[in-house]
Order: C-alpha cells, then structure tokens, then sequence
C-alpha cells in the first residue's frame, strides 16, 4: 500500500504541483475544447489562448502574493 500511496502523490505533485488553479484552469481548458470539438465546432483556438491566460493569472496571483 506504501507504494500505491507513493505513486499516488508522485503524481498529485507533478500535476497538480504548486498551483492548483493552474491545473483546474488547464483542465477546464481541456474539456471546454473536448465540448467544443463534440459538438462539431473548430475548437483548435481555445488552448493556445488558455495558455497565456492561464499564465498571466498565475503570475498575477505570485506577485500580489508577495
């Protein structure tokens, strides 16, 4: 079981790491494109724009923190 445990926050801490609202922004992201792309519309311009998004939140949110 130690070692399930271990997998387990291996991977908890590679994905989601230190910021968890980048993680919940990407994979929100991800399912409005998957949404998008099933309801049969061209969907390929969503990611490229969440990327910077999601940067410049997460950068805001660490400046303002310190």
């Amino acid at each position: 079981m130690t070692r399930l445990a271990a997998f387990g926050r291996f991977w908890w801490g590679f994905v989601i790491g230190d910021d968890w609202v980048v993680a919940a922004l990407v994979a929100a992201a991800i399912a409005v494109t998957a949404a998008l792309a099933a309801a049969g519309i061209a969907a390929w311009w969503l990611l490229p724009l969440a990327v910077p998004l999601t940067l410049w939140l997460s950068l805001r949110r660490a400046i303002r923190s310190t």
